[in-house]
């Protein structure tokens, strides 16, 4: 089923359901106005720790706070109607135990109403997968480039590449087993993306991986062209915003400061006009 064709969002059951059918569609969001542009058309939307650099200027997304995404959880979920909301575990959430996933994911569900939280890892996260999805807690997996580990990665490089091939297979397989409804597939070589496809039993997510894969993702402030810090081989821009918010701004400043802005018909007489009969 099409995502304008729904009338309530869909369930992890329902994205899962989808594997190797219509591609699964979905985009970062961060805030209200955001989310209700992307509703009718995404299978999911995801509220991203990448906010701290897309929103927050930070140079990555480690100083992203649990704070932080239930206050961006919570904007993005008064935008939505039909897409399902998956939120992001920040970092240092998760990583300690299994104990302290559960604690802070279902904090992050209470109090965003996300249909289901995401995080980073394979062979290492499964036994956490596990332990949150037979607690209720719907998970999505992320392998490949995991952005909150780039200091142990060296940078946002491609992943799965020449030996560590069979290690990024076995973390699909592997979380696949823990019962993630979906996992996504960063960064990594296009037929690695495919034999991950066809190999695990769930959706995968591609971002800079294969238009193979049983859906995509993009951050949204890269695609509309609004978040030009850097613009990785994988992005497409849809729409140059930035470009037109920049032009739009230097039209504003010099109309104020010619007093061409604001013009009569922007400002109020002393008496109100006489209404019309």
């Amino acid at each position: 089923m099409s995502a304008t064709a729904r009338k309530t969002a869909p369930l992890p059951d329902d994205i899962r359901a989808q594997k190797g059918g219509t591609p699964i569609v979905s985009l970062t969001a961060y805030t209200t106005p955001m989310a209700e542009l992307m509703d009718a058309h995404c299978d999911f939307v995801l509220v991203g720790d990448s906010v701290g650099m897309v929103l927050h200027g930070l140079p990555s997304t480690l100083g992203v706070t649990m704070e932080m995404m239930i206050l961006h959880g919570q904007a993005v979920k008064r935008g939505l109607r039909q897409a399902m909301m998956v939120m992001d575990m920040p970092f240092g959430s998760y990583e300690e135990s299994p104990e302290q996933a559960f604690r802070n994911a279902a904090r992050l569900m209470a109090e965003t109403g996300a249909g289901a939280v995401k995080l980073e890892g394979g062979v290492g996260m499964a036994q956490t997968i596990a332990f949150l999805v037979a607690r209720g807690i719907p998970v999505m997996a992320h392998i490949g480039l995991t952005p909150q580990s780039i200091n142990t990665l060296g940078g946002y490089k491609v992943q799965g590449r020449g030996a560590a091939r069979a290690q990024l297979l076995a973390d699909a397989e592997a979380v696949a087993e823990a019962g993630a409804f979906a996992v996504v597939l960063e960064k990594v070589p296009e037929s690695l993306a495919d034999e991950i496809t066809k190999a695990v039993p769930i959706p995968t997510i591609g971002i800079g991986a294969s238009a193979g894969c049983d859906g995509q993702v993009l951050v949204v402030d890269d695609m509309l062209g609004l978040f030009t810090k850097f613009k990785p081989k994988f992005v497409k821009r849809y729409a140059s915003l930035g470009e037109q918010a920049e032009a739009a701004v230097a039209a504003y400043a010099a109309e104020v400061r010619s007093r061409a802005f604001p013009a009569p018909e922007h400002v109020f007489a002393d008496t109100a006009p006489e209404s019309k009969p």
